[in-house]
């Protein structure tokens, strides 16, 4: 089992990117003409408007404790497509700035690493260990980033194809959404989906790190 030192700050990071994410949509979501999210509260980076005890604590921690990868996910946010000006292309770019949201945390973070890194040709204790926490917080958001992007309904990945697909193949998506777990559940399990998702994430951690 991890130290408390590294669990605390991992499964903090988590809580904050994962508010972070859902208030990324609620915020374009309500630039782009549906308040809902923002009438019901979730145009906030407080974590307890967006917690899922389930996604957001449970899963995650029992993912830390066992050393497995995280997966974790908040509550979703609601989206009224028919107030967004462009139905089909605004959900898809709803959908979108969650993982963009992530992206730009890590790149925050990376950038901050770098001139911590930097300042200190001798880093000190405490210096090592917000080294370690800002790349902590870019190992988590890049991978919620990839796995979000997965084109799988309900993850953002799905709803960015649906907007983006042509009408019949879009509408083949939608009936996917019932079935959208089980898919990622089987994925998984089977090891395709780490297949999926390493190569990207690793990418993207080459170019920030």
């Amino acid at each position: 089992m991890p130290p408390l030192t590294v669990l605390l700050p991992s499964f903090a990071i988590l809580v904050l990117s994962l508010s972070f994410h859902e208030a990324a949509h609620a915020w374009t979501a309500d630039r782009l003409g549906d308040p809902t999210a923002r009438q019901l509260g979730r145009l906030t980076l407080n974590p307890l408007a967006h917690i899922d005890w389930i996604g957001t604590v449970l899963f995650p921690l029992v993912a830390m404790l066992s050393q497995l990868p995280i997966i974790g996910w908040a509550k979703p946010v609601p989206v009224d497509a028919r107030n967004l000006r462009e139905p089909r292309r605004d959900f898809a770019v709803v959908a979108l700035a969650g993982p963009v949201s992530n992206l730009l945390l890590a790149l925050a973070a990376a950038l901050l690493r770098a001139l911590l890194n930097g300042a200190h040709q001798q880093p000190t204790a405490v210096g090592g260990q917000v080294a370690d926490v800002l790349l902590t917080a870019v190992l988590i958001n890049v991978l919620l980033a990839v796995f979000n992007m997965i084109p799988v309904p309900p993850l953002d990945g799905g709803n960015v194809a649906i907007g983006l697909l042509p009408a019949p193949l879009a509408a083949a998506m939608v009936r996917l959404r019932p079935f959208g777990f089980l898919i990622l559940y089987a994925l998984m399990f089977s090891g395709v989906l780490w297949a999926i998702v390493e190569p990207v994430r690793n990418a993207i951690l080459t170019w920030l790190l």
